[in-house]
């Protein structure tokens, strides 16, 4: 059975082809975007120059073909013209959740069709289950390196190709197998930042790209003015540091409007609520339940999931409420449903 293997250039990806030395593999990267194009460096993203090298590198030494596949246009459309728009109105995006779903889990499948390919493998820490004639998405052994909260618009035909060969893994013992079999990327650092975006400086980069609301007004809940803020993009909810203004107490972003263009500032408490209304929801097992659920959720990737109640509406939204208060629930970010390890659905937050 042929099975295409996305290769990131890391080791994490380089360990999951090596894992999938039973079946007939091809590597592949995904060329997402010049470097030039976004004022980087060539060596400081996923795809540099040097990546796509490692992953060549890699894939000679097991003896596996090895292709670049040009996703630009597509990235450019779905994904960074998504993350701009966003953060225009007011939300604050995942891109890595619209790159899984579109780049890796819909382009990446035609791809590996026109290849000949049944299977797709990827790096991400994460484990697939068949059960009752249904695939189950759970969390990876490692909790510290868990990525299942961005895998969840997967569909079942996508889980049925999908291998996660890293699920059982620690992130010491792939990078014990990458030294044991002479990879280059063996001791190669994870990447941290959003991959297109510049040292991290979000709204640098959407103002580099388009025109922005500019500046605007730092208000209070009961519509004061505190000072002038430096553009909607340059915050998110919860926010503390960074804001440029004193008011002699500890004070928070606590919702943005963008038709007023303010930014709305106030006390911690402020921050915590217990009901998400999540809208694109994808059920993974491809149907939604008749009646509430007792689950855990989770609004944020690094947050702990916390137990909830969650309500599937005929329009496909999902209202999440939370047993106990929760911090910066916040939109634009995914709100995601777990029964214990097994990954129930998600979709982005939208109040």
């Amino acid at each position: 059975m042929k099975a295409l293997i996305a290769m990131s250039g890391g080791v994490d990806s380089s360990v999951a082809a090596l894992l999938m030395n039973g079946y007939d593999r091809i590597g592949c990267t995904m060329r997402l975007f010049d470097n030039e194009d976004i004022g980087m460096s060539r060596e400081n993203t996923c795809c540099s120059l040097e990546d796509v090298d490692d992953a060549r590198s890699v894939c000679n030494r097991m003896g596996i073909p090895y292709y670049v596949f040009n996703f630009k246009d597509d990235f450019e459309a779905k994904i960074i013209d998504k993350f701009i728009d966003s953060y225009r109105r007011g939300l604050t995006p995942n891109p890595c959740i619209d790159c899984n779903r579109y780049m890796k889990f819909e382009k990446l499948f035609e791809r590996a069709s026109e290849l000949g390919c049944e299977l797709i493998a990827t790096g991400h820490y994460a484990r697939t289950e068949e059960s009752g004639g249904r695939y189950l998405l759970k969390k990876a052994v490692d909790a510290s390196k868990d990525q299942s909260y961005v895998l969840y618009s997967l569909t079942q035909e996508q889980l049925r190709r999908v291998r996660f060969p890293l699920g059982g893994l620690t992130k010491d013992e792939v990078r014990r197998i990458a030294e044991e079999n002479g990879f280059v990327n063996a001791k190669k650092p994870d990447s941290q930042d959003i991959c297109f975006v510049p040292n991290g400086d979000y709204a640098d980069f959407i103002e580099s790209r388009c025109p922005t609301l500019g500046v605007g007004d730092f208000v209070t809940p009961d519509g004061r003015v505190l000072g002038r803020h430096k553009g909607i993009t340059h915050y998110t909810i919860g926010q503390r540091k960074h804001l440029g203004i004193s008011v002699g107490e500890p004070i928070y972003v606590v919702s943005i409007d963008p038709d007023d263009n303010t930014v709305v500032l106030g006390d911690e408490s402020r921050l915590f609520g217990t009901v998400a209304h999540v809208e694109d929801f994808n059920w993974i097992s491809g149907e939604a339940p008749d009646e509430p659920i007792r689950c855990k959720a989770k609004t944020r990737y690094r947050q702990t999931e916390q137990p909830a109640v969650a309500v599937a509406a005929p329009d496909g939204s999902v209202t999440v409420t939370f047993d106990e208060p929760v911090r910066a629930i916040t939109p634009g970010q995914s709100c995601v449903l777990y029964d214990g390890d097994v990954v129930l659905g998600g979709g982005v937050i939208s109040r």
